[in-house]
């Protein structure tokens, strides 16, 4: 559903002007009256209030008021999403209601599948979606929980020019600019361009860094029905990622300190993330109703991965955290010029025709996409121990003594969308996609070769009753597949085996309400019920060097059911917005019988957000703004014998808006953080380690945003 920023951004303008008794030069950058669905959902642009998905749909003002710059930011306003390994200096990861996205299958942009393995610059995005819940209809392979989608700037309807300058307490400073033009008779031609160059130094030391952006997006509209897009990006983001700490023999260890960071050995050296991404969009209005769209990108990634990388502990024999001591061990480990490349092309029909009494809206496509990933050796390199007080120096050793993995996706997708209108508040809606995968994937000294082709469907559908014009009610199930191969090791009986392919499931039944947006008290609100049902699979038997030790097969499920709340009100001046869930994430069938009924790590029973922003009317075209963020305890194991502790932080800021003779100009304060609380904000297992990431410290940040006139 709607996070509430959105609609927060709109009520905000629309409060200051009352209060104010101005009217302030406004820029709007959508059309809709209402909320539009998500992009990514399938049904735009259908509003979201009227549709039976639940989605966050956070804008790019949204984003600036609450100093929000990466996409795991997000976690910080829908309770539904949480951190999944989300080291500063690295690429962002999400959970959704429980389960961990999978960077290479469940990012899009502009709706079509790209690689989250990277750093995914937000200058040039308008807004970010998330979509919650299975994905099958919209996407042929993908973890469950939900899509992000990225939705790139396009040219505005009239000429615009922004700068903004930012700057954090502990010495981060941005630059950016955004232009948009029009020219050409009836301004048929348009052009965007977004730059930005910021110099990155994070609280943790030894992790400064930089990045910058050049994006440019053109439009052409030759005539009224057709309209032509060309879009592309470059960004290059050079950052020492910072390492997690870990539990320490049987115990969680108190908080530490954010500004240590592991990963500040003589010889650490950054993490280079380099990209281009571009696309073409042709649309063509087909007579009122039907619309033909052809949509192409490609996404090249570049790579150098490097980290001075604790893990386990030989000392005590325990590879899944640290010493009890606080050592641990240390490895060098290198992986440069990682190359990665995805390309999609989608080709879809829609529009609208009655049957009867019957209204329908259908969409028809077929979407291929392929992703291709080249390394090369990496290192890997024990070099000693290390503490966690971050002060132990060990030698270096870069030797190549690792082989890495490629690997080769492709898929053909064929969907179809449908609503059907029995009257005017009871509809139908209807989902398939059908997949053709292909996948292969080989060691870099040509070992261990995967190769598997599959062929599924996934359906989904929907009823949704408007039971007043301000309330929706509406229940859905749909299925979606992850598709996975065994590796090509001798110790698997199966090696190189694709995984029978098992459907995920949801149910979700929500209802949602919006109130009329011109109303002083106006609020939108939803609460959706879910289950959903995921296949697991283990390794069965001893998995040591014996070839045939063991067999990787299914072995129960991991099912998480939860009620999810979220809305925003407006009072007048202030405008209050929340979003909580409560979620019961088990795991229930698992041959290891210990397993079952526990809940997985790093997964919060129980999650609030919320913000009030006022505005204040001695001080026309100020709003101030109070956040919080809040989570109860979760494990850091899988048996749950050790947890972390619940959280909470609250973060201010400030919006003035002034308005010149030369400029619109627009003033932002933060403080993150406010009570520099010191806490554990995430307990996540990776590489079959559990690892602790701390709350960052309390952290201040202005900015100036300029529109000229």
């Amino acid at each position: 559903m709607l996070g509430g920023l959105q609609g927060l951004a709109q009520a905000q303008a629309q409060t200051a002007n009352a209060s104010s008794g101005q009217l302030p030069r406004v820029t709007v950058e959508a059309t809709a009256t209402a909320a539009p669905g998500p992009q990514v959902g399938g049904f735009s642009p259908e509003p979201l209030a009227r549709t039976p998905l639940t989605a966050t749909v956070v804008d790019l003002t949204a984003l600036r008021d609450r100093g929000l710059n990466r996409i795991a930011d997000l976690t910080r306003v829908d309770a539904s999403l949480g951190d999944a390994y989300n080291a500063p200096g690295y690429w962002d990861s999400l959970t959704v209601r429980g389960f961990v996205l999978d960077n290479r299958s469940n990012f899009r942009r502009d709706g079509l599948p790209i690689s989250g393995e990277t750093a995914l610059p937000l200058d040039n995005k308008q807004r970010l979606e998330v979509l919650k819940g299975l994905a099958g209809i919209q996407a042929g392979s993908a973890a469950p929980g939900g899509l992000v989608n990225l939705v790139v700037k396009r040219p505005l309807a009239e000429d615009r020019s922004q700068y903004t300058l930012q700057a954090e307490s502990a010495g981060s400073v941005l630059a950016a600019a955004d232009l948009s033009r029009r020219f050409g008779e009836g301004g048929a031609f348009g052009l965007r361009l977004n730059a930005a160059a910021e110099r990155l130094d994070p609280p943790a030391r030894s992790a400064q860094g930089e990045r910058g952006l050049l994006a440019l997006a053109g439009e052409w509209r030759p005539s009224a029905g057709t309209r032509l897009e060309l879009e592309g990006e470059w960004s290059r983001r050079s950052q020492p990622s910072v390492p997690g700490f870990s539990l320490l023999g049987s115990r969680v260890p108190g908080p530490a300190d954010p500004r240590i960071n592991l990963n500040n050995q003589p010889w650490s050296q950054p993490v280079v993330f380099e990209g281009s991404t571009g696309s073409l969009r042709f649309t063509q209005a087909l007579g009122a109703d039907w619309r033909f769209k052809a949509h192409a990108a490609v996404q090249d990634l570049s790579t150098d991965d490097r980290l001075a990388f604790p893990y386990g502990c030989s000392a005590e024999n325990v590879f899944d955290r640290y010493c009890s001591d606080g050592r641990f061990d240390l490895y060098d480990y290198r992986s440069e010029g990682e190359r990665r490349r995805s390309t999609a092309l989608d080709f879809s029909l829609d529009g609208r025709f009655s049957t009867g009494s019957l209204r329908h809206d259908t969409t028809l496509g077929v979407l291929r996409a392929s992703y291709r990933q080249r390394l090369n050796r990496q290192a890997y390199n024990y070099v000693g121990e290390g503490d966690i007080t971050g002060t132990v120096v060990t030698p270096a050793d870069p030797a190549l003594t690792d082989e890495n993995t490629q690997r080769d996706d492709r898929s053909t997708e064929l969907y179809w969308r449908h609503r059907v209108a029995f009257n005017p508040a009871t509809q139908a809606w209807l989902g398939l996609r059908h997949t053709q995968l292909d996948r292969a994937s080989v060691r870099t000294d040509g070992s261990r070769p995967t190769q598997y082709e599959q062929r599924y469907t996934t359906p989904w559908l929907a009823l949704t009753q408007q039971i007043s014009p301000t309330l929706l009610a509406y229940a859905s199930w749909g299925e979606g597949v992850e598709s996975d191969v065994v590796p090509g090791r001798s110790r698997y009986t199966n090696a190189g085996q694709g995984l029978p392919v098992s459907p995920s499931q949801q149910w979700e039944l929500g209802l949602k309400g919006e109130g009329s947006a011109t109303s002083a008290s106006a609020a939108s609100w939803g609460v959706a019920l879910f289950d959903i049902r995921r296949p697991l699979f283990t390794d069965f038997g001893a998995c040591d060097s014996t070839p045939g030790s063991c067999t990787r097969s299914r072995d129960g499920e991991a099912r998480h059911r939860g009620l999810a709340v979220d809305g925003s009100q407006r009072l007048g001046a202030l405008t209050l917005a929340a979003s909580l869930q409560a979620l019961q994430a088990r795991r229930q069938g698992a041959s290891d019988t210990t397993l079952n009924g526990l809940p997985p790590p790093n997964v919060p029973e129980r999650s609030l957000k919320a913000e009030a922003r006022w505005a204040v009317a001695s001080v026309p075209g100020l709003v101030t703004l109070l956040g919080v963020s809040a989570d109860s305890s979760r494990s850091a194991v899988a048996d749950n014998s050790l947890r972390i502790g619940g959280s909470a932080r609250w973060d201010a800021a400030a919006v003035w808006n002034r308005t010149t003779a030369a400029a619109d100009l627009t003033w932002r304060a933060g403080i993150d953080n406010l009570a520099d609380r010191r806490a554990w904000r995430e307990s996540p297992v990776q590489f079959g380690h559990s690892y602790l990431y701390p709350m960052a410290p309390r952290t201040f940040r202005v900015s100036l945003v300029v529109t000229p006139k």
